[in-house]
């Protein structure tokens, strides 16, 4: 939040150019099973403290923008995955473990669903935002790819094997206990950017899995 505040009392100071908030799909809350996925009029509804914090630097940036006539936007992107990310984000943590047989750990049940939006996707979204978003407007980036997360994992385990990176990696799954304020479902209404920015994404989601998976075997398995 300070950081946030921070920034943009920084960008206030200069005389041109674009403040764009990267923010996530997280601050609208949770979804039933059922529900319409987000879309950039609903209410925000964080569910964690960590959230929460999210939608309080969200509202922030529209303060400033109404208050100060700041050029900035917003965008909500669903949960991201491809070469490069951190080894503690959940699609690296399953890859990692089958690559080095270590135990997989999974939340609860694993009955929690993400949309999963390739990195690739998402900067092209980013970048057009950016160059021709409009001033003050928000915009959702999602990719329509809902999947549960014992689904995902049994999915990549199943790319393993194909691959010959590990001969038996659902042996390798264990259920450890729910993350306090986990939220149930979510999910990505990007018409509008794809309505008026032309942006929609472009990548299969097999295909780009299956090189984020031959990424971290080339480069991380130790």
């Amino acid at each position: 939040i300070l950081g946030t505040i921070n920034l943009l009392d920084g960008f206030k100071q200069v005389s041109s150019g674009r403040f764009h908030h990267v923010s996530t799909d997280e601050v609208y809350g949770d979804l039933d099973i059922n529900d319409r996925p987000f879309d950039e009029n609903f209410a925000y509804a964080p569910n964690s403290p960590y959230s929460a914090s999210k939608a309080s630097s969200d509202h922030f940036v529209r303060a400033y923008y109404k208050t100060y006539g700041l050029d900035s936007v917003i965008t909500n992107c669903s949960n991201n995955y491809g070469p490069h990310q951190h080894e503690e984000k959940f699609i690296p943590t399953i890859i990692m473990s089958i690559l080095n047989n270590h135990s997989i750990p999974i939340y609860g049940e694993g009955n929690n669903i993400r949309d999963w939006l390739y990195v690739q996707d998402h900067v092209e979204a980013l970048d057009i935002v950016f160059h021709n978003g409009s001033k003050g407007e928000t915009y959702n980036i999602g990719a329509n790819n809902e999947i549960s997360n014992l689904d995902l994992v049994h999915h990549i385990c199943n790319i393993c094997v194909e691959k010959k990176y590990h001969s038996n990696p659902k042996k390798l799954i264990s259920f450890v206990a729910d993350r306090l304020g986990h939220d149930k479902r979510y999910a990505i209404n990007y018409s509008k950017i794809q309505e008026q920015l032309s942006w929609r994404p472009k990548f299969d989601f097999q295909t780009a899995l299956e090189s984020t998976i031959d990424w971290y075997a080339t480069n991380f398995q130790s």
